[in-house]
């Protein structure tokens, strides 16, 4: 599908002024970002959204799946993930541009209430074709940083517009889900929860069953469906990620890392770690602060 050229510069134009971390626009539930992220803020729980690139390309692996895509394409994710991303730059060094809309279940309901059904099924996340409409209603949304008085008049209108037209897009169905109680998403939601809330205990998948009101054969199906991981698999990643945050916002051990965020051997931490990160505990998180010292 043809990207219309006019809008998506005149969306590049808007966001020139996001900077090198997520920036908040004053429009609720709306971010940007513009430059080269620091690699390590990519590997993180990403939250649900609408994500769509304006200029360069990202990459988003979750669990073993790996997914790109770039100013043709938006990335839609229902459920809380962990995740590693990498952005890149856009032609001649163009800087990476980008602006999410955080998903709001009530929002998406009063939506829902009024607009076709589409069915559909898959994991909790996916990449979609973006069309002239769903663009043209991005671009209003964003004009309004530069007519913050009318933000709360129409703000709420152009929102519910995107969702609207993602709902009517391939990927709709992952918005549906959100919105619908008693779906098969919104039960590995509440068992997602507890894991992020609990990620140091340890894990039972009986009462993560429970907590998902599903037979225990049912709850590993869509867990794995939904996340393309097995809950253990998301609670390792989930620690392996507080870990690091822990390393480098602070001089502590490896060890005391390891324990603090639930594994009961230190070497196995590390032997995990390393696989995850690509070096060892201490190495990694000396690398880091040294990016993050250099900007």
């Amino acid at each position: 599908m043809m990207v219309p050229v006019d809008a998506l510069d005149e969306l590049r134009e808007l966001t020139a002024v996001a900077e090198n971390r997520r920036t908040e626009t004053g429009i609720p539930r709306v971010a940007m970002v513009r430059g080269k992220v620091p690699e390590h803020e990519l590997a993180a729980v990403y939250e649900p959204m609408i994500n769509l690139i304006l200029q360069g390309a990202k990459t988003m692996t979750i669990g073993e799946r790996t997914l790109r895509y770039d100013p043709a394409t938006y990335f839609v994710m229902s459920v809380d993930l962990p995740a590693v991303g990498t952005v890149h730059q856009g032609g001649a060094g163009r800087p990476y541009l980008a602006v999410s809309l955080s998903l709001e279940p009530r929002v998406i309901a009063e939506v829902l209430a009024h607009a076709p059904q589409r069915v559909g099924r898959g994991a909790g996340f996916a990449v979609a074709s973006v069309s002239a409409e769903l663009l043209d209603a991005w671009t209003r949304l964003l004009r309004l940083m530069r007519r913050p008085d009318e933000i709360p008049v129409l703000a709420p209108l152009y929102e519910r517009e995107i969702l609207f037209r993602v709902l009517q897009g391939p990927q709709g169905h992952l918005l549906r889900e959100i919105a619908v109680p008693d779906s098969a998403i919104s039960r590995v939601r509440l068992a997602i929860q507890w894991i992020r809330e609990n990620y140091a205990r340890p894990l039972r998948t009986k009462g993560l069953a429970r907590i998902a009101a599903m037979s225990e054969s049912a709850f590993h199906r869509h867990f794995k469906s939904v996340t393309t991981m097995s809950p253990l698999q998301f609670q390792k990643r989930l620690r392996l990620m507080q870990a690091r945050s822990l390393l480098v916002e602070s001089l502590t051990t490896a060890s005391s890392v390891a324990f603090e965020v639930g594994y009961e051997s230190s070497s196995q931490f590390n032997r995990e770690y390393s696989r995850f990160f690509g070096r060892p505990p201490a190495t990694d998180a000396r690398e880091v602060r040294a990016r993050l010292q250099r900007g």
